[in-house]
């Protein structure tokens, strides 16, 4: 006798259906976020573009930061430079500006001279007013005045008030120096 075997196709037929359903759903999840498969066109579409933009964004910082610290060293370079030329240009002069108290040496027979305002204090050594006129400087210590050729009192402040004063070293001297001033 003959079977009928059309239920058996249809049960294979319904496998076979499942078995490409499934496929297909697990086809639709390929490359999401629970899926970690990366594709050509994301790497070149997206991931590569922001790869770039980041580096070229820190290299134009560093380059930036690189810059500034350049010009800042040519700056310094050059003011150093166009102090020293100005001191062979003026025969041995040296000029200085400081806004805090810098140490400054003198060896026996030089002068420092002061524009007005320059503070002046005598650490080490000795020596002596330089000026063309009374008073010669302040002396801010004691509030007295000491004119042309008077000794400085170490550790004692002296102002100059009036352009062209300071003080000529009668032996080698350091003294601590606060404003626009020249040495010859």
């Amino acid at each position: 006798m003959k079977r009928k075997k059309w239920p058996l196709k249809a049960a294979a037929a319904v496998l076979v259906v499942a078995t490409l359903a499934g496929f297909g759903v697990l086809a639709a999840e390929s490359g999401s976020q629970t899926d970690p498969l990366i594709t050509l066109s994301y790497l070149t579409d997206t991931l590569t573009p922001g790869i770039l933009q980041q580096t070229d964004a820190k290299i134009t910082s560093n380059n930036t930061l690189l810059t500034s610290a350049l010009t800042e060293q040519i700056n310094a370079f050059t003011q150093q430079m166009d102090t020293k030329i100005a001191a062979v240009q003026t025969g041995g002069q040296t000029p200085g500006t400081s806004s805090t108290y810098a140490v400054v040496s003198l060896n026996s027979g030089q002068t420092l001279t002061g524009t007005i305002g320059t503070e002046i204090m005598l650490r080490v050594g000795t020596a002596a007013c330089v000026a063309s006129s009374s008073p010669g400087l302040i002396d801010m210590t004691d509030g007295s005045t000491l004119n042309n050729g008077a000794s400085l009192v170490k550790n004692h402040l002296y102002m100059a008030t009036i352009e062209n004063r300071g003080i000529k070293a009668t032996a080698a001297v350091k003294v601590l120096v606060r404003g626009t001033y020249t040495v010859k």
